[in-house]
């Protein structure tokens, strides 16, 4: 990963343009598109602009922050009204609509944030005077140590009075009942698990911005330190049992394997938001009755292959034969190695798409560790590296025997493609060298609905040989349909943590130690709300652009997953448009109807 370059400030005074600027950053004048031309550089400037103004600017949530950032994306989006949209080509459109959806969704987001600070202001009154003392000192504007040493002081008393006001250590403080309340004192401050989880990622980015503060004047200004170091460590200190009473107290997170399950439902409006951001033309009800009907499929052709093994009417009794074929600890490596050379050697010999000779070198397996596994407990691709989980030797008994049963012979045998080639591996290859100016545009539903769609053209050409290969297909196409139902309906506010893993084990057959870690993913900061569906319903926009051109003899399969990688991970609407050469109005937005 690239480290943030240090800024070099040569001035004293004008160094922050403010808000209500409008001129456009250099790049931008420097990258104006003649009509028809190519707007990769223009996309590419947009970038490095934004880049520059988010490490500069890099007090997140910081209103300073998103009002620049406002700034900046107006007078990108004055660049592209500018530009004579009816005289671009269609991959000059495909990149105009590209930028404009990005713009609108990244003010929708910054929005949001907006909304969550001034929802949280009484408990972070203290944000102000801390992020007043980092900007600044970007500006270099003449410091007093006393004065700063006293707002420093101001914001320990500040932190020390709010924690106190924290529903949880408020009651566990509270006098007896025989006593009267104190008229006087400060009413608390009610948060429910979610709140405090969110609130207690503002206090901790309070506390890394007092820290760099501090940090920049102790060493080199005697009389900074002299003033300022025992108020910094008060409010550090008090900074960090805020924190700690709200992530630990009031939302129970301990960093522990048995920590309940506690997220952030967005809400419909939300989801609409970061639908049209996804350029996908669907409710949140749509995609869930899509996500109905493929684990319809799913559940029935998992009877079939049942029936074939031994178990009629029992799919659950042949899934637990297929958890039993798993191979000794200490050699899931080297399976994971046979399958991933198995796939290539069967997509060399139907000639279905371009893989170097890099792509084929450059890949090797590592084992997850224990706490990994605790988010991650199949696998996943990390750049180069197939990510793989097996039993570790720190686990329970129990423990292992789920991570033996989760990750079988026939489970891997469709995880192992997936992950590698033809899947994250290659498609990230291809990445790197194709379209770089879009990466900024990645979206779930190409990056891990071409993956899935993989699994689907496999299942379609015979990769799984057996009913117990199909099954472990089967188990995977079901677990995408899941993530469907459960991530969508969690963030309608429809079901609950517990409830979605009741649904991956009952319905899917998940392990619940599996499951759960599943869902701690599904409801996590890590990933985001439209994920989960990315999965299936990009695999489905791809199967639907497949039929569309390979189904009617316009391009050979070779030739479609060759152009699908060298247009960037893109949202798929657009890559259509791409593909078709069918340009897209000005002023259209996502209507794709896969």
């Amino acid at each position: 990963m690239l480290q943030a370059l240090p800024v070099l400030l040569c001035c004293s005074v004008s160094l922050l343009v403010t808000p209500a600027c409008t001129t456009p950053p250099l790049a931008a004048q420097r990258a104006v598109a003649a009509p028809g031309a190519d707007l990769a550089p223009l996309v590419e400037a947009y970038g490095t602009d934004a880049d520059a103004l988010e490490r500069f600017y890099d007090l997140p949530g910081a209103e300073l922050r998103l009002a620049r950032l406002d700034a900046l994306d107006d007078a990108w989006r004055a660049k592209l009204d500018a530009l004579d949209y009816d005289a671009l080509s269609v991959e000059a459109a495909v990149d105009w609509h590209l930028l404009a959806t990005h713009l609108a969704h990244e003010r929708a987001s910054r929005d949001r944030l907006r909304a969550q600070r001034e929802r949280f202001a009484e408990l972070l009154e203290f944000l102000a005077p801390i992020e007043a003392l980092e900007t600044a000192r970007w500006e270099l504007a003449p410091l007093d140590p006393r004065t700063s040493a006293q707002t420093v002081a101001d914001v320990a008393d500040s932190v020390e009075a709010l924690k106190a006001r924290v529903t949880l250590a408020r009651a566990a403080n509270a006098p007896p009942p025989d006593e009267a309340p104190d008229a006087d004192a400060a009413p608390p401050i009610e948060l429910d698990a979610a709140d405090a989880l969110r609130a207690a990622r503002w206090v901790a980015n309070a506390r890394r911005t007092l820290d760099t503060w501090y940090r920049h004047y102790a060493a080199f200004r005697p009389d900074f330190a002299w003033w300022n170091e025992a108020p910094h460590a008060r409010a550090g200190k008090a900074l960090d049992a805020l924190e700690t009473e709200l992530r630990e107290g009031l939302a129970k997170q301990k960093g522990e394997d048995d920590d309940p399950l506690i997220g952030a439902p967005i809400g419909r409006d939300a989801l609409l938001e970061d639908l049209a951001g996804e350029y996908l033309a669907y409710s949140p009800e749509e995609l869930i009755a899509i996500g109905e009907r493929e684990l319809a499929w799913c559940e029935a052709e998992l009877a079939r292959a049942a029936a074939e093994l031994g178990h009629p009417g029992d799919w659950k009794a042949a899934l637990e034969e297929v958890k039993q074929a798993w191979v000794p600890p200490g050699e899931q490596d080297d399976l994971v190695a046979a399958q991933a050379r198995e796939m290539i050697a069967w997509l060399d010999e139907r000639d279905l798409v371009t893989i170097p000779a890099l792509c084929r070198e450059t890949w090797r397996v590592r084992m997850l560790d224990k706490r990994a596994q605790r988010t991650l407990p199949f696998a996943a691709y990390g750049g180069q590296e197939v990510l793989v989980a097996y039993p570790t030797d720190d686990m329970s008994q129990a423990e292992k025997l789920m991570s033996l049963r989760g990750n079988n012979r026939h489970f891997t045998r469709c995880v192992t493609p997936h992950e590698l080639i033809p899947g994250h591996h290659l498609q990230g290859f291809m990445a790197q060298r194709h379209a770089t100016h879009r990466g900024r545009f990645r979206t779930p539903f190409l990056v891990e609905g071409w993956a899935l769609y993989w699994e689907m053209v496999e299942w379609d050409l015979g990769w799984p040989r057996s009913p117990e290969e199909r099954l472990g297909m089967l188990f995977w196409r079901a677990h995408r349909a899941a993530r469907i139902l459960v991530s969508l309906r969690y963030h309608l506010g429809e079901t609950t943590p517990e409830a979605m893993i009741d649904f991956l084990v009952e319905r899917i057959g998940h392990e619940r130690e599996n499951a759960t870690a599943e869902v701690r993913r599904y409801i996590g900061d890590a990933y985001s709300p439209l994920y989960q569906c990315g999965y299936m319903i990009g695999g489905l926009q791809l199967r639907a652009l497949a039929h569309e051109l390979v189904d009617s003899g316009r391009m050979s399969p070779r030739e479609f997953h060759n152009a699908v990688l060298h247009q960037g991970p893109i949202p798929i609407e657009l890559l259509r448009a791409a593909l078709t050469g069918e340009k897209p109005a000005r002023d259209a937005g996502p209507s794709w109807r896969f």
